[in-house]
């Protein structure tokens, strides 16, 4: 979204000094009286909410969308009917790494880090619940940053305004970085309170406190959850705490409470996928051949919102076809759903649905609970919700049609939930194996070895300006910086 628009040079001026060296762009900036050094706190969360949900969304520049031609290719949401080398057959350009890396930590942390400073007890303008709020986004944003990349700077970021300051930062392993993102998860909560001060510039939730704390913790949930496998103890004690003190750590309890950047009819306010679809005219994707088919196999309402068809039967795109090939389908298989390319669809960051699914494979998982049971309910609740987010219902005997819910039939309800969300949706398939994708088309054609990717590797910029600490990192990864290194919290 961006209703509010602040120019960027005003906020780099104001902020780029924070970056801590994870970049460079801030290597060439010059002290300059004239420009201001205090922003309202208001205006920097406006900007870095913006910037950091319209990136996550897909960002409307060719060949830097992580979305669209990243995670929701590779996880086969969709397909491409022309230039399947921008994603599709699993090549990525250097500018989908570098300015995908740079837009992170410049436009969306520096914004994040100066609100902290600010906000701060001991900063100019003391507020616990703009530091609260600040303090979500910036663990959202690195959450994003790790599970794309893996090891990252993390606890020597954002430090190149400090007394010393710490221009190339060293990097931290994943485990480490989410042992931090939960504890600053926890502090958020804390610092948030409904009877605390108002809050104005919020594009999300429009200043409701109570919201920010139930996406605080149901964020919680999600990393405790995905690192349940490698710290089953600890993952198992904050859900604990979280599920057994609801008025302390409220959750989403309804799809009202969906963190999501609200959009308008009117440019530049739109979504991004309007902005590049619609506005762009880019007709470059369709549903892919595996989505269609999952959902025609469920007799699953949600494919009429997913995608629209053509002509008189659902047919979708098989993924990495030579261009000669996909462009056949750009008439026949179904285009992307108006639900995500209308100007006002909501970019999604975390929903009901989600929740409820990670609460169900926690409870099967026996890291909650309730077992079997618990699982069913939690697993009925999260698909009835994905269905209700966009107005339809579970058709008369679909859960019985599912039959008995298993790990991996969650996991495939979290996959069709997640769609337009491909990052968050690829994440989840590359720890857990879930859903196990069909056989590849035989006219296909994949770079990479074939393999899916895994990981991106770092962006050039980090080779010239911290080589050293980004040695460091690939070495925390496990020694090869390319697309097929595994991450810390993968099962398989």
């Amino acid at each position: 979204m961006k209703a509010f628009t602040i120019k960027n040079w005003l906020v780099a001026a104001g902020i780029a000094a924070l970056s801590g060296g994870c970049t460079g762009s801030f290597d060439s900036m010059n002290t300059d009286p004239n420009s201001p050094t205090t922003i309202s706190p208001q205006y920097l969360l406006t900007y870095g909410l913006e910037k950091s949900i319209d990136r996550y969304w897909g960002s409307n520049t060719r060949f830097e969308r992580l979305n669209l031609d990243a995670g929701e290719l590779w996880i086969q949401h969709l397909g491409r009917n022309i230039y399947s080398n921008e994603g599709d057959n699993y090549e990525a350009s250097q500018a989908l790494m570098l300015n995908n890396w740079q837009s992170f930590f410049n436009d969306s942390q520096l914004n994040f880090q100066r609100i902290l400073t600010i906000t701060d007890e001991k900063g100019t303008a003391p507020n616990a619940n703009y530091y609260g709020v600040a303090l979500v986004m910036r663990t959202w944003v690195f959450m994003i940053l790790t599970d794309v990349f893996g090891a990252i700077p993390y606890s020597e970021a954002l430090k190149g305004s400090t007394g010393t300051p710490i221009l190339t930062p060293k990097y931290d392993s994943q485990d480490k970085v989410y042992e931090q993102m939960l504890a600053d998860l926890k502090t958020a909560n804390e610092k948030l309170s409904v009877t605390g001060p108002a809050i104005s510039g919020d594009i999300v939730y429009n200043g409701s406190i109570l919201k920010w704390k139930k996406f605080a913790n149901s964020l919680r949930l999600r990393l405790a959850n995905r690192q349940a496998a490698k710290k089953p103890a600890e993952s198992r004690a904050i859900m604990k705490e979280i599920l057994a003190s609801p008025d302390t750590y409220p959750i989403f309890t309804s799809n009202d409470d969906n963190a999501s950047l609200k959009t308008t009819t009117s440019r530049p306010s739109n979504n991004e996928w309007n902005e590049t679809m619609i506005w762009g005219s880019r007709t470059d994707w369709n549903l892919s051949k595996t989505l269609v088919d999952k959902l025609l196999s469920l007799n699953d309402p949600r494919l009429d919102v997913y995608g629209i068809k053509q002509g008189s039967a659902w047919l979708g795109v098989p993924n990495g076809l030579p261009d000669a090939i996909a462009t056949t389908y750009l008439s026949s298989a179904a285009k992307i759903g108006a639900a995500f390319t209308k100007a006002e669809a909501p970019e999604l960051v975390m929903t009901l649905s989600e929740l409820y699914l990670i609460l169900a494979e926690a409870a099967i998982d026996g890291d909650i609970d309730g077992g079997a049971t618990a699982a069913k309910d939690y697993f009925e609740k999260g698909v009835s919700a994905s269905m209700a987010q966009y107005g339809v219902t579970p058709p008369a005997g679909y859960f019985t049609g599912i039959g008995t819910v298993t790990r991996e039939k969650i996991l495939d309800q979290k996959w069709i939930s997640l769609f337009a969300q491909g990052v968050e949706a690829w994440t989840e398939w590359r720890r857990t194996g879930y859903p196990v994708l069909p056989a590849r088309d035989p006219r296909s054609v994949f770079a990479n070895d074939g393999v899916l990717p895994t990981r991106l590797p770092y962006p050039g910029s980090e080779a010239s300006l911290n080589a050293v600490n980004m040695k460091e990192g690939i070495q925390l990864n496990g020694g090869t910086d390319d697309f097929k290194t595994k991450l810390w919290w993968a099962e398989k």
